[in-house]
């Protein structure tokens, strides 16, 4: 009876300790049977029985540790250079592991793919965080090393996603996330946010998967351009629409912060013209009804007479109409002639700004209306990793943090859990 309570194979229960409420005890030992010597093959002798302690799944809520009363075996052969060994069941827990087998596989799917923390699992359990951190890591590193978990990709998109602050003045430290877009799965996570560790990793990957990579997003970023066009040379770039809009955006907002300290001596005030407006200049035009237009047009008059603001208001808006039509040539037509006109020395330094972007990425934001594919399943990646990184209160250890971010992320076939062979 007792050993089907424990439900362990081939095993003999030899006691339990524990008190009412209180963490369980259980010893067992393996039934005997006859061993050989893995050499000559002489029956072995027992040398000794040391106990080994697993922790094992909770029992009716209570923390659960099993001592195994293992076998120390001695060759009898004295001429045999075996000399002894210790008896070992993959099916209760595998050699040097802390944790039983079924537990180890447990708390990898709690932690992986439910997004549990670390520490969560450790009380649960009884046991200390790097008794569970340690099996997380000998089970799911062959999860997620496992290659089958991602075939060849059409659509590449990479982005910076933040790691740590590090060191006593909190250093930031990035790193790069590698995603499909089309299917919106992680593929790994590389250290940094420059180009040498995502071009390592995407060349490790082979010519043959390489050259079927057809597209290639990126969020203006130099060095990702750079990796693209070093590895996947036959692939289209396209610029994210996000981000262009975002940058159209941030330099209007940078004109409006300008001219309001040239203007006034002092970061916006509640009274200020312009810092009333700041809200409405980052509204799309269509949005604003009637009263809103007005108010806007008003503000820009009392707190912009030169209309700076204004002009750079203008190419933002310009910057937005640019995906109002799907003809990728009339696009390049667009961004070449709107980068070519915010050149103007009568402009703000900010609109200027902005169409020299334009012109450096006319080929990539002309290429969105051709491939439609944008980096939003790169950003939807970095906020499950983000989300990995709030339960666990933040991570300074890269291994772990690359572990659970393609555990939660990654999509690893968790069907192979229950057979695979931890490290």
């Amino acid at each position: 009876m007792c050993e089907r309570f424990v439900d362990l194979p081939d095993i003999n229960v030899r006691g339990l300790e524990g008190a009412h409420r209180e963490p369980l005890t259980i010893h067992f030992e393996s039934r005997r049977t006859v061993v050989g010597c893995p050499e000559c093959g002489v029956v072995a002798q027992v040398k000794d029985r040391p106990l080994v302690t697993l922790v094992d799944l909770p029992i009716n809520g209570r923390p659960t540790s099993l001592v195994w009363h293992k076998r120390r075996f001695l060759c009898a052969d004295d001429l045999c250079s075996t000399g002894s060994w210790t008896e070992q069941d993959s099916r209760v827990a595998f050699a040097r592991h802390s944790t039983t087998d079924r537990a180890g596989r447990w708390l990898t799917r709690q932690i992986g793919q439910h997004g549990r923390s670390v520490q969560e699992i450790a009380e649960e359990l009884g046991c200390a965080w790097h008794t569970v951190n340690d099996a997380l890591l000998r089970y799911g590193e062959v999860l997620v090393d496992d290659e089958q978990r991602f075939g060849d990709v059409e659509a590449l998109g990479l982005d910076e996603v933040l790691f740590v602050h590090d060191g006593p003045y909190r250093r930031l430290v990035f790193s790069t996330s590698i995603v499909d877009v089309h299917s919106g799965q992680l593929l790994d996570v590389v250290p940094g946010r420059s180009g040498k560790a995502p071009t390592q990793w995407l060349l490790s990957q082979g010519e043959e998967w390489l050259a079927r990579v057809r597209y290639a997003t990126l969020d203006l970023s130099g060095p990702y351009r750079s990796v693209f066009t070093n590895t996947v040379p036959q692939a289209t770039q396209v610029a994210d629409p996000f981000h262009l809009i975002k940058l159209a955006n941030l330099k209007l907002d940078e004109c409006r912060r300008r001219v309001q300290n040239e203007r006034e001596g002092h970061r916006g005030r509640k009274l200020d013209p312009l810092y009333r407006a700041r809200r409405l200049l980052t509204m799309a035009d269509e949005r604003l009804d009637d009263h809103g237009r007005e108010k806007l047009m008003g503000l820009l008059n009392a707190g912009d007479p030169r209309g700076q603001v204004f002009a750079t208001w203008r190419a933002k808006e310009l910057v937005r109409g640019l995906y109002e039509h799907h003809d990728a040539d009339l696009a390049l037509m667009f961004v070449q002639r709107l980068g070519n006109d915010l050149q103007d020395p009568e402009l703000p330094e900010e609109a200027r700004s902005l169409g020299r972007t334009l012109l450096r990425w006319k080929h990539q934001i002309a290429a969105w209306h051709k491939a439609h594919v944008t980096n939003a399943p790169t950003e939807a990646a970095n906020n499950l990793i983000k989300r990995v990184k709030r339960v666990a209160f933040g991570f300074k250890n890269f291994r772990n943090y690359r572990l659970r971010s393609l555990l939660y992320a990654g999509k690893p076939n968790w069907s192979l859990l229950p057979t695979l062979t931890p490290r």
